[in-house]
């Protein structure tokens, strides 16, 4: 009965134990004419968050930054969603590898 009991309380603790994710915010970025919209967008500092990048462009495009040390192909048409953090505060910039002449942009951790 007491190893019941004692699964039973791992069972319950193990959502406390696990990296918060922010929930109800909708952290986005959209791939538009190979630029991202917006190109500044904010996200709270200190805390895991997931990024949602949606490409409307019919080619695909790398998300890409050295600060965050993430790269990631985006298809034509389609999204990916990366997690985050915890980012201190500060400045994060990032690229579309693929027109990194207009696609360009930053994430800010407040």
């Amino acid at each position: 009965m007491s190893h019941r009991i004692s699964r039973l309380a791992l069972v319950l603790a193990t959502p406390l134990l696990l990296p918060a994710v922010v929930h109800g915010a909708d952290y986005r970025i959209t791939v538009k004419n190979h630029h991202f919209v917006p190109a500044e967008l904010t996200i709270p500092a200190d805390q895991k968050v997931e990024l949602t990048i949606e490409n409307q462009d019919a080619t695909p495009e790398e998300f890409e930054s050295h600060d965050l040390h993430v790269e990631k192909i985006v298809a034509g048409g389609s999204s990916v969603t990366i997690r985050l953090g915890p980012l201190a505060a500060g400045t994060y910039r990032f690229v579309g590898e693929f027109h990194e002449d207009t696609a360009k942009g930053m994430l800010i951790a407040r």
